[in-house]
């Protein structure tokens, strides 16, 4: 897609660039520093497919040194046009080249080939950013780790093999990192949390 093709696509994305910016890079931190703790992520501009709080998600995050992976719900031409405007990201095709990753539910069944990182450069690994219709409603599962108090529960609409795609890929400090977008909300999961999956872990 050229620039003059791709100009038609573009929208507005923060009202106020700089603070709203700023405003969501803190926000999206504290989800971090708080798994499990929903905080707001209003800022940005509904674009087609992505919600308010994912958009602001790519907006805080990418840049030119970020190479972005697409599920096909987000591959589209407006998408791919307002993220290389505000953004910059290059787009990948392999998953293997990204340091993020735009997904929905229907993409979680396999992590395998997203990177999480070496030993010696685990924070090279890639930071999921997934868009649910809602964040809540899901089985209740005990999250433990940094930030947490004892234990929290949480119950994010996820299957089960999402759960179970997360461990294999977690040795740490190796890991995926997360967050969960749904409408003006965000939830963080740091691959330093460690979710209880049965009930002998949860007792």
């Amino acid at each position: 897609m050229n620039a003059a093709n791709s100009s038609q696509w573009l929208q507005p994305a923060f009202n106020d660039p700089v603070l709203d910016a700023q405003t969501s890079f803190r926000s999206a931190l504290k989800a971090l520093a708080e798994p499990g703790v929903a905080q707001p992520l209003n800022r940005a501009l509904a674009l087609e497919n992505l919600h308010s709080a994912t958009y602001a998600l790519c907006l805080a995050f990418l840049d030119s040194d970020t190479p972005l992976w697409l599920a096909s719900r987000f591959d589209t031409p407006a998408i791919r046009a307002n993220l290389a405007f505000h953004c910059g990201c290059p787009i990948v095709a392999e998953r293997e080249q990204a340091l993020f990753a735009l997904l929905d539910e229907r993409e979680l069944a396999d992590l395998s080939t997203f990177d999480n990182g070496t030993e010696r450069y685990p924070d090279q690994s890639c930071t999921l950013l997934i868009q649910l219709d809602s964040l809540s409603g899901g089985s209740a599962l005990r999250w433990r780790g940094p930030g947490i108090k004892d234990v929290r529960c949480v119950e994010l609409p996820l299957p089960l093999v999402f759960w179970q795609q997360r461990e294999a890929r977690s040795a740490f400090p190796r890991g995926l990192d997360a967050f969960f977008a749904a409408g003006e909300q965000v939830v963080g999961l740091p691959r330093s949390t460690r979710v209880l999956l049965n009930a002998e872990e949860a007792a």
